[in-house]
């Protein structure tokens, strides 16, 4: 999680400096900033148009270039990122040809889009039953693209299709509705406007549009009026203050107050015949038009910062990081989370098909717990007692987007967010690096699971998965006490081992090591035990042994379950053997042994005999040296094939395949894990301290 929230915030900074010399190259071409003004006297009749339409003014009957350009100064500065904005924004308009517009199939249809969401402005044009179309094909697609870009959204209404409800709303002409909030509250009621001009054309029509939508803005025309308005008000906290030479506001500034209903008051201060010049320069207002953001956290002037363009894509990206919603951190939260959770995509290692199993996985787990998360979070927000707490995250949120670091970060978002293939394909670029670097990263120590195929990786995982189906707990033996004392129950719930069994892949088997297990030299006991004892004393008194084979099968049955100890070490079974032999050898010679001293001389001969005729250089370094194996309970014979498991214990391999196979993935002697790595010191040889 931490490393994949490391690369995640990696990425970030190389998008961020990536912007940075983006802006140096055109620096470097063009000579200019983005955030450098232009004259719009400089500019061609047909740019000036692009920024007019862009900041949504109309300019019928302005037929020569000088009135053009004073109404763009009039409007606000304007800057080369604004026009390399507007003119890329137009081109792609052309390019991209007839923009979608809705097709109402009903009266309920239009209630639940537009009279019931009460969000935005809708355009509408009715088609009457057996009549054309108010505006036609070409005219209503240049309406349509016109309206688009300051998020007026539009609709076509067939009175064919429901032909009373155009009778009962007295549609009964082709004409063109228009939608807009009547009032300035959150979810307010909705106000049906009919195009009553005579003239059918887009100019027209746009400024019947910008007339109504301007009504909802609170207009200034006096100095007393404006010191009331810019009195603090805790019902209105933020306010959005134009101050401009203009009839009426920009489309774009009036399509953002119904976005912002509720959250952001818009007031429009017409200066054209202002009486009191030194009351704007008290209030800060020095230019001709003025954007102000009035905040209880001071005066935030809008423009002068990176990126913070006279339109309606810029400043939405502005007012959204200055006073967000709920909806606007939820839709962060949810981009964020995926983007961490594609980052397992490159840091997981192994087959193809293993890694888009592991993303889709965490692609699930992470969204699950994100709207898990935010359950509680709308929660608590509708407590009572935590708005105190909002404020102060607010005001907090406020300070941090009015620096200039927050102008940068809103300007790379809203250029990435134009250029989509540029953010894929540098993702695209990070991933690889990462999955380049974890490569390297883990060269070193690659497990099996990192270097199987496709095909091996999904035998692997549906061998588990069927495991997990089908025998969920494969070794669960219920014992015949628990019918007559149900307290044996709960006394065994109490150890998880017994009905908590994780699923763990029997693949570690395989890279267990494995050697043979060789003699060297006679046993230097046989010559003292010779002397103290006959061949025929011994077969005498010494009791038959079964063959070893079938005792260590017998031993596997029904030994699998003891918790047997380990084998004492070298030094200790040759002193104990020595002591025996000297105490038989300085004794009666003629009186015979007796069973027990025989029995403990033979056992004591063979401990001495496996431990110093073994052949150790053969034994792994890392492996505690022993002759027994604790499963079968059988000493190792010569050319025997011994396995050894992580704890540094080892056995028979046949015996110790059949203890993990069963579901006992875990050492007989000691208890770890048989599946996990245990860091431990060389184990020496034992013979340095025998001698």
């Amino acid at each position: 999680m931490w490393l994949k929230l490391f690369f995640l915030l990696l990425y970030f900074v190389v998008l961020f400096m990536l912007a940075r010399i983006f802006e140096a190259v055109v620096w470097y071409e063009t000579g200019v900033f983005a955030t450098q003004l232009v004259d719009p006297v400089s500019l061609s009749y047909k740019k000036l148009k692009t920024i007019l339409e862009c900041r949504g003014l109309a300019y019928t009957g302005l037929d020569e270039k000088k009135d053009v350009s004073q109404l763009v100064e009039k409007s606000g500065e304007l800057t080369h990122g604004e026009l390399y904005s507007a003119v890329k924004k137009e081109k792609e308009q052309k390019e991209a040809g007839e923009v979608s517009s809705t097709h109402f199939s009903g009266e309920m249809h239009f209630y639940e889009l537009v009279e019931d969401t009460k969000d935005g402005i809708w355009l509408i044009q009715v088609i009457a039953q057996d009549r054309e179309a108010l505006l036609g094909k070409s005219n209503w697609v240049k309406m349509v693209q016109k309206v688009s870009q300051f998020g007026i959204r539009t609709g076509t209404f067939n009175c064919s299709h429901d032909q009373r409800s155009c009778i009962r709303r007295g549609w009964e002409h082709s004409t063109l509705i228009m939608s807009v909030p009547q009032t300035s509250a959150s979810k307010g009621k909705v106000m049906l406007k009919e195009y009553n001009g005579r003239r059918i054309e887009t100019e027209y029509i746009f400024r019947w549009m910008t007339s109504h939508m301007s009504h909802r803005i609170k207009t200034l025309c006096d100095t007393e009026k404006l010191l009331e308005e810019w009195n603090p008000d805790p019902l209105h906290p933020l306010k959005m203050f134009l101050f401009a030479p203009l009839p009426q506001p920009p489309v774009f500034f009036s399509s953002l107050s119904v976005k912002f209903t509720g959250r952001i008051e818009f007031i429009f201060v017409d200066v054209r015949h202002w009486d009191n010049q030194n009351s704007l320069l008290e209030l800060g207002v020095t230019q001709s038009a003025a954007y102000i953001l009035k905040m209880p956290e001071g005066l935030y002037h809008y423009g002068n910062s990176t990126g913070e363009f006279l339109s309606v894509a810029a400043m939405d990206t502005f007012l959204r990081s200055v006073q967000p919603e709920v909806n606007d951190l939820f839709v962060l939260s949810l981009v964020l989370i995926n983007l961490l959770a594609w980052m397992d995509l490159f840091i997981t290692q192994g087959a193809t098909v293993k890694r888009f199993v592991v993303l889709i996985r965490t692609l699930g787990t992470y969204n699950s717990m994100l709207l898990l998360s935010w359950l509680p979070i709308l929660a608590l927000l509708q407590l009572s007692y935590l708005e105190s707490l909002y404020g102060y995250s607010l005001k907090l949120l406020r300070y941090t987007d009015t620096t200039t670091l927050a102008s940068l970060v809103r300007t790379d978002w809203t250029f990435y967010s134009s250029h989509p293939a540029l953010f894929l394909s540098t993702y695209l670029a990070h991933g690889l690096l990462v999955d380049y670097f974890e490569k390297k990263r883990r060269s070193g120590n690659r497990n099996q699971e990192d270097s199987s195929t496709n095909l091996e990786w999904l035998a692997s995982w549906w061998e588990w998965y069927t495991s997990y189906l089908l025998h969920p707990i494969a070794s669960l033996q219920v014992p015949s006490d628990w019918e007559d004392d149900p307290n044996v129950l709960f006394e065994r719930l109490s150890f998880p081992d017994l009905w908590l069994r994780p699923l763990v892949s029997t693949d570690y088997i395989k890279a267990l090591p494995t050697w043979k297990f060789r003699g060297c030299c006679a046993d230097p006991l046989d010559g003292k035990l010779e002397e103290n004892t006959d061949s025929s004393q011994l077969s005498d008194h010494l009791p038959d042994r079964p063959p070893q084979s079938s005792k260590r099968q017998e031993s596997i049955s029904y030994n699998q379950d003891d918790n047997t100890q380990s084998s004492c070490s070298n030094v200790e079974l040759v002193c104990a053997a020595r002591a025996l032999l000297d105490s038989c050898h300085h004794g009666d010679t003629d009186s015979p042994l007796t069973d027990d001293m025989l029995e403990k001389v033979h056992q004591t001969k063979e401990s001495i005999s496996h431990h110093e005729q073994s052949d150790w250089s053969a034994w792994p370094c890392n492996m505690l040296q022993c002759s027994e194996c604790v499963v079968c309970l059988e000493n190792f014979v010569n050319e025997e094939l011994l396995m050894g498991l992580p704890c540094s214990h080892a056995f028979h391999q046949q015996c110790i395949v059949v203890w993990l196979a069963a579901g006992r993935h875990c050492c007989p002697v000691c208890r770890w894990p048989s599946c996990k790595k245990k860091e431990q010191p060389l184990v020496h040889s034992s013979h340095g301290a025998d001698t």
